[in-house]
């Protein structure tokens, strides 16, 4: 972590939205994440893999690390960031943020909610955030796309489109062009790409019966 990281504050220990609390892990609450063993206050689904993934990056004290996102009593989820933010290419402070849900918390707005409270804080100290997202997972960029992750950074080497929400005031590259749509495009690319793979690794189909169809992969909700 570099000196000017080290001098932007976090959030605070406990964040709170209308119907929710995002509550820093203590060093009990991310061993328990990280071991996926279960605690009082979790849901019954609580913790998933990518929770037990996000404990592998906290840190005693970082107010940066990944938080519980409380609805009530119940642990639904977390969110959190990728450490304390860096001075990006522009020398602008800049961070990567992730989240997830339960599967029953989906479709309730949590996810948004939830995003929403922590980039108050991140406009009012002049941070910059990044997310990344699967272009098939639609609901997360719209989760994003509502929150104002409007600039498009292209595919990572996991073949995530990365998306970064300029600060306000700031102008972004796509502006007023859709972030949603930008996504789908990137999808579209992504999938002609992997069809001329499998047109040159495959026999062609039976022109009578033609390819059978996959089944559809479950689309998450948050």
């Amino acid at each position: 972590m570099s000196e000017q990281a080290a001098l932007v504050a976090g959030p605070p220990r406990v964040v709170s939205t209308e119907r929710l609390a995002l509550v820093l892990w203590s060093p009990e609450v991310a061993a328990d994440v990280r071991a996926r063993r279960r605690r009082p206050e979790f849901h019954p689904d609580f913790p998933r893999p990518d929770d037990a993934d996000a404990a592998t990056l906290w840190v005693d004290g970082d107010a940066w690390g990944p938080r519980s996102i409380v609805r009530g009593r119940t642990v639904l989820g977390s969110i959190g960031f990728f450490g304390p933010p860096e001075p990006a290419a522009d020398a602008t402070p800049e961070t990567e943020v992730g989240y997830g849900l339960v599967q029953e918390a989906w479709g309730w707005g949590f996810a948004t909610e939830a995003l929403q409270g922590l980039l108050a804080h991140t406009d009012h100290v002049g941070v910059r955030v990044r997310a990344g997202v699967r272009p098939d997972n639609r609901a997360s960029v719209r989760v994003l796309a509502k929150c104002g992750f409007t600039e498009l950074r292209g595919s990572d080497e996991e073949g995530r489109l990365m998306m970064a929400r300029p600060l306000p005031g700031t102008a972004s590259p796509l502006a007023g062009t859709g972030a949603r749509r930008a996504a789908e495009r990137e999808q579209e690319r992504q999938e002609r790409l992997e069809q001329e793979r499998l047109e040159h690794e495959q026999p062609a189909a039976d022109p009578t019966t033609g390819p059978t169809p996959g089944p559809t992969p479950a689309e998450e909700t948050p």
